[in-house]
């Protein structure tokens, strides 16, 4: 399991099982719903992502918790899913 930043109060995620990896990202108020929803489904598409949680925030970010399952043909980095902003 990699390490995640803070999580905001009550997500939980399922920290004994090895088989799980997830990655918590964080949107700037720049980007847009419908822009977000793109870029999401394209990392779920290709990188095996689902969407744990979503969380907007007053200033317009949002945090975002994906999550998968490990696989290990693939890398254990997330790669280009940690730069979605």
């Amino acid at each position: 399991m990699r390490r995640l930043r803070r999580l905001p109060p009550g997500w939980e995620v399922e920290t004994g099982s090895d088989e799980v990896e997830a990655i918590l990202l964080r949107l700037p108020p720049e980007v847009t719903r419908i822009s977000a929803t793109m870029r999401l489904a394209i990392q779920a598409e290709f990188g095996g992502w689902e969407l744990k949680r979503t969380r907007l925030y007053p200033d317009g970010s949002r945090k975002v918790l994906l999550r998968r399952k490990r696989n290990r043909t693939r890398p254990q980095t997330p790669g280009a899913a940690t730069e979605l902003a």
